[in-house]
């Protein structure tokens, strides 16, 4: 055993000793990054100092770090995929990278991972870029502390700022992301952790999720994106801590939740959307201490989800607190605090003695006939609204919160 021990300690200290730091750049001996990495060995450590590098697609095959003094600039001249990594243990850290190549054939991005593992790639700029930073088959690998942005108008010429496909166990940690397609765009996913990004003005999502499992997202922003973020055709999926926010638009939304299940939401924060989540084919969701502010709908509920629970949440200022679309309603709502209930507290435990309906019948007059907001704060709606609360005829009457706050949730 202490035989095999020493052997280990030896075979370590040779590897260190044998890792080389290549300096590359002004003033030193190598200006090229593509002949640095070239002459590169398996774990050493490329230095790269300030200055603009134009040397076309830089391809990493080797366990090496490439690091940059000062955020050198790797410009791929609106012509290449700047830097190709196709080696494990990779480490990119500190570089400026701007101007890939545009097809729509082919995926360039400032960064793209192929089929691999254990890559950092950290503290870097990418600047008008196709893709920002593109993994495919990729496992255990950091994304984090980025800042990536793009400027097209369009969806058809702009690529996704994180792309991440047929991938597992990767942490996407404090980016920020602003002006792409999607912010961060996870296709066949598992095992994976979103926590702490800003994702923000991007053209259709913030976050884009399809067929990804087991994945969780927690204390990121997605502000003032096309339609806030879509998680679809997934399940175990924990959405923690997250705030959605100023998502505007005919469609729009903070959450879409379609054809999802067996998934938490809990501590969010949705604030001035169109609708603050809107769910479809959704089923054994778990909702909790979620904060609910001056959204239009604060949540829509399509007939076709079931076994919903929303318990201990706040719903303050939104234009109607739930919309749906059937009377058929397999969900629950329970000790909710509404700022529009109207109720009484006679035994003062702090629970109203009458249920609140959070579906008012202008709000469904509404769904089926978007013109009548016009008549929006008029007298009728709420002569309607009131008489629908007395005798209900077109809101569902099974939901309903029999159990409402009369104080907020927390």
């Amino acid at each position: 055993m202490k035989k095999t021990v020493i052997i280990l300690f030896t075979l370590l200290y040779w590897n260190s000793i044998l890792a080389n730091i290549i300096h590359v750049g002004s003033g030193t001996k190598i200006q090229s990054i593509k002949k640095a990495i070239g002459i590169a060995k398996n774990g050493d450590t490329l230095l790269v100092a300030p200055g603009s590098y134009k040397e076309g697609n830089l391809i990493i095959s080797k366990k090496i770090t490439l690091r940059g003094l000062g955020y050198p600039i790797l410009d791929g001249q609106d012509r290449f995929e700047v830097l190709s990594i196709k080696s494990n243990n990779v480490v990119v850290d500190g570089f400026k990278i701007i101007h890939s190549g545009v097809s729509n054939l082919e995926d360039y991005a400032g960064i793209k991972v192929y089929d691999s593992r254990e890559v950092e790639i950290r503290n870097n700029i990418l600047d008008d870029t196709y893709f920002g930073i593109y993994l495919q088959y990729a496992k255990k690998c950091i994304i984090a502390n980025n800042q990536l942005m793009a400027y097209h108008k369009d969806e058809q010429e702009s690529g996704n700022g994180i792309h991440c496909w047929k991938s597992d166990s990767l942490s996407i940690i404090g980016n920020k992301i602003r002006g792409h397609r999607d912010g961060i765009y996870f296709e066949f996913v598992t095992n994976s952790i979103i926590a702490k990004n800003t994702s923000l003005h991007n053209i259709r999502y913030g976050l884009h999720f399809m067929f990804s499992n087991n994945d969780t997202y927690t204390s990121n922003a997605f502000i003032g994106n096309g339609a806030g973020v879509a998680v679809m055709y997934s399940n175990k999926v924990k959405m923690l801590n997250n705030t959605f926010k100023e998502n505007w638009g005919d469609a729009a939304y903070g959450l879409l939740l379609k054809e999802i299940s067996d998934s938490y939401i809990i501590g969010n924060i949705f604030e001035k959307n169109t609708s603050g989540i809107y769910l479809e084919g959704a089923s054994r969701i778990q909702m909790n201490h979620n904060q609910f502010k001056n959204n239009g709908w604060a949540m829509k509920i399509q007939a076709s989800c079931m076994d919903i629970v929303v318990e201990q949440n706040n719903f303050v200022g939104n234009t109607f607190d739930v919309g749906t679309n059937g009377s058929l309603v397999l969900n629950s709502f329970n000790k909710n605090y509404w700022d529009k209930y109207e109720g009484y507290d006679l035994n003062k435990d702090k629970v109203g003695d009458i249920p609140y309906r959070p579906v008012s019948m202008y709000s469904m007059i509404v769904e089926q006939n978007p013109p009548a907001m016009m008549l929006f704060r008029s007298f009728i709606t709420s002569l309607l609204d009131k008489t629908e609360k007395l005798i209900p005829s077109l809101t569902p009457e099974n939901l309903k919160d029999n159990t409402p706050l009369m104080r907020k949730a927390f």
